[in-house]
């Protein structure tokens, strides 16, 4: 019994030592594997810094162009439309013949008034003559006192039917000058409702509309909340307005705001803006749709980075900070708006880091980086080497 008990005592011992000997060697081994094993390389990316500039503060809305003023060409005479002397969607000047009308009835007209005043004229002139006559003789006591005033009588009912052809002739010119259209403004025509040789009606339906494009007007709504900074900074000085159009490279149109209504909308809660374009180059077109951005003023000294530097995440925006170490970090950041591809920080940034801001996806918190825009990681105090610089052309 006593023997059986010490070799079941040696037994344990001689396992104990199989298995530390084994788990010797398995941590050795793993030791050696990661010494084989070798780092994980550095990810490219692309860095800026954090900078410290002057930004616009700017509300955006969508905005409808209006003419500036719109005359709808109508007769003011009645007859056939014999010649219109322009083409449709041409650009007329103030003053410039649009239209006749046949002017022969209205000459005609006129030409009557003017032989009745003439007759009258020459009645009146020997009423006249007829009334100092026998008021002389009234003198030399020849003729009775009723004689003398029956002829003056007539002379002055003379004068009367003088005014009345003086006023019917200025009719029948008026009329006969109406038979010659002339635009009220300069301007673009449109569609022509009537063609030459149709009967046109006095104030019926407008033959041609003319739109005045240059200047041009711009409105446009808001929210209610701007409107207190809109009137701040209304009273210190003109608020540029710019007009980008959809689909179009060239540059965006400047105008200024003119025009606040007097009343907020209360089933939108917006107020009504308009604003003023010059428009030479007539690319701003009436009824078109237009995204406006109002500048109300400058913002000094605000945090921007590159807008693309932020990354969206489950627990908000943020940023990837590369630390000295050539390392980053996620660093939450809270940005209130955009302006040129740029986005104002308000809080999570310090003006001289270095973030990340091409190359985000390979990242995660402490993944070793390699800045390849030639940016330190130090910010730019410790810049080694030349920073790329953009410049915008003049």
């Amino acid at each position: 019994m006593y023997i059986g008990v010490g070799w079941r005592s040696a037994w344990r011992r001689y396992v104990v030592v199989i298995f530390l000997a084994a788990s010797s060697a398995l941590v050795s081994g793993c030791a050696q594997q990661e010494a084989a094993r070798p780092s994980r390389p550095a990810v490219p990316v692309i860095a800026s810094y954090v900078t410290r500039k002057s930004v616009p503060i700017e509300v955006s809305a969508i905005g409808n162009v209006e003419a500036y003023s719109t005359v709808s060409i109508k007769a003011q005479v009645s007859g056939e439309l014999l010649e219109v002397h322009f083409k449709e969607g041409d650009s007329v000047r103030k003053g410039q013949l649009l239209l006749t009308i046949d002017p022969r009835p209205y000459q005609a007209a006129l030409a009557q008034a003017q032989a009745a005043l003439a007759r009258d004229k020459a009645l009146a002139a020997n009423n006249h003559a007829q009334a100092q006559r026998y008021a002389k003789l009234l003198e030399a006591g020849i003729v009775p006192p009723q004689e003398a005033e029956s002829f003056t009588s007539a002379a002055d009912a003379s004068d009367a039917v003088v005014n009345a052809d003086d006023a019917a002739m200025q009719t029948a010119q008026i009329n006969f000058e109406f038979c010659r259209i002339y635009s009220p403004i300069d301007g673009r025509t449109g569609y022509l409702m009537l063609k030459p040789g149709n009967l046109v009606k006095v104030a019926d339906v407008p033959i041609v509309v003319i739109n005045q494009v240059s200047p041009i007007f711009v409105n446009f709504t808001v929210p209610q909340e701007v409107l207190p900074d809109i009137r701040k900074f209304m009273a210190q000085g003109t608020l540029p307005v710019t007009a980008t159009l959809p689909n179009d490279s060239g540059p965006d149109e400047h105008g200024t705001l003119t025009f606040v209504d007097n009343a907020v909308d209360p089933t939108t809660g917006t107020i009504h803006l308009r604003a003023t374009f010059a428009n030479s180059q007539n690319r701003l077109w009436p009824g078109l749709y237009v995204n406006v951005m109002l500048t109300l003023s400058k913002e000094a000294d605000a945090t921007v980075v590159p807008a693309h530097a932020i990354v969206p995440g489950q627990k908000g925006p943020f940023v990837y900070v590369v630390k000295s170490d050539h390392t980053v970090e996620a660093r939450s950041v809270v940005s209130n708006r955009a302006v040129d591809g740029e986005s104002v920080i308000e809080k999570g940034l310090e003006v001289g880091e270095t973030i990340v801001t091409e190359g985000q996806v390979a990242l995660a918190p402490g993944t070793k980086v390699e800045i390849k825009n030639g940016l330190s990681a130090n910010g730019p105090a410790g810049q080694r080497t030349e920073p790329l610089t953009r410049t915008k052309s003049p």
